[in-house]
Protein backbone atom coordinates (compact mmCIF):
# COMPACT_ATOMS: atom_id res chain seq x y z
CA UNK A 1 0.00 0.00 0.00
CA UNK A 2 1.43 3.34 -1.02
CA UNK A 3 0.69 6.45 1.03
CA UNK A 4 0.16 9.76 -0.65
CA UNK A 5 2.13 12.77 0.56
CA UNK A 6 -0.78 14.41 2.44
CA UNK A 7 -1.66 11.22 4.33
CA UNK A 8 1.96 10.74 5.34
CA UNK A 9 2.24 14.37 6.49
CA UNK A 10 -0.95 13.99 8.56
CA UNK A 11 0.35 10.80 10.17
CA UNK A 12 3.63 12.47 11.10
CA UNK A 13 1.77 15.51 12.47
CA UNK A 14 -0.45 13.26 14.58
CA UNK A 15 2.57 11.50 16.08
CA UNK A 16 4.48 14.72 16.77
CA UNK A 17 1.52 16.48 18.37
CA UNK A 18 0.20 13.51 20.35
CA UNK A 19 -0.92 14.38 23.87
CA UNK A 20 -0.84 11.68 26.55
CA UNK A 21 -4.11 13.03 27.97
CA UNK A 22 -5.99 13.31 24.67
CA UNK A 23 -9.46 11.83 24.27
CA UNK A 24 -10.38 9.04 21.92
CA UNK A 25 -13.52 9.26 19.78
CA UNK A 26 -15.74 7.45 22.30
CA UNK A 27 -14.65 9.75 25.13
CA UNK A 28 -15.12 12.82 22.96
CA UNK A 29 -18.59 11.69 21.90
CA UNK A 30 -19.60 11.33 25.56
CA UNK A 31 -18.91 15.05 26.07
CA UNK A 32 -20.24 16.49 22.80
CA UNK A 33 -23.69 17.31 24.19
CA UNK A 34 -22.31 19.37 27.05
CA UNK A 35 -19.73 21.00 24.76
CA UNK A 36 -22.49 21.99 22.29
CA UNK A 37 -24.75 23.33 25.05
CA UNK A 38 -21.94 25.52 26.41
CA UNK A 39 -21.33 26.84 22.90
CA UNK A 40 -25.02 27.65 22.43
CA UNK A 41 -25.32 29.68 25.61
CA UNK A 42 -22.23 31.70 24.77
CA UNK A 43 -19.91 30.19 27.34
CA UNK A 44 -16.39 29.23 26.38
CA UNK A 45 -16.61 25.52 25.72
CA UNK A 46 -12.98 25.61 24.61
CA UNK A 47 -11.85 26.91 28.01
CA UNK A 48 -14.16 24.57 29.93
CA UNK A 49 -13.33 21.48 27.89
CA UNK A 50 -9.98 21.90 26.12
CA UNK A 51 -9.49 18.17 25.51
CA UNK A 52 -12.77 17.99 23.58
CA UNK A 53 -11.73 20.98 21.49
CA UNK A 54 -8.34 19.39 20.85
CA UNK A 55 -9.99 16.18 19.67
CA UNK A 56 -12.42 18.06 17.42
CA UNK A 57 -9.49 19.84 15.78
CA UNK A 58 -7.84 16.49 15.04
CA UNK A 59 -10.79 14.26 14.14
CA UNK A 60 -12.93 15.02 11.11
CA UNK A 61 -15.60 12.47 12.03
CA UNK A 62 -16.14 13.83 15.54
CA UNK A 63 -16.06 17.42 14.28
CA UNK A 64 -18.80 16.59 11.76
CA UNK A 65 -20.87 14.97 14.54
CA UNK A 66 -20.41 18.07 16.70
CA UNK A 67 -21.39 20.44 13.88
CA UNK A 68 -24.51 18.38 13.12
CA UNK A 69 -25.47 18.30 16.81
CA UNK A 70 -24.90 22.02 17.18
CA UNK A 71 -27.02 22.77 14.09
CA UNK A 72 -29.83 20.55 15.37
CA UNK A 73 -29.76 22.20 18.79
CA UNK A 74 -29.84 25.65 17.18
CA UNK A 75 -32.97 24.70 15.22
CA UNK A 76 -34.62 23.31 18.35
CA UNK A 77 -33.75 26.47 20.28
CA UNK A 78 -34.94 28.85 17.55
CA UNK A 79 -37.37 26.95 15.30
CA UNK A 80 -38.89 30.07 13.74
CA UNK A 81 -35.53 31.46 12.62
CA UNK A 82 -35.02 28.57 10.19
CA UNK A 83 -38.13 29.41 8.13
Amino acid sequence: MELDRNTLKQMIWDVVTFRPDELNCRQCFEHLGHFAELSLVGKSAVEAMPLVQDHLERCVDCREEFEALLAALQVIENPASDF
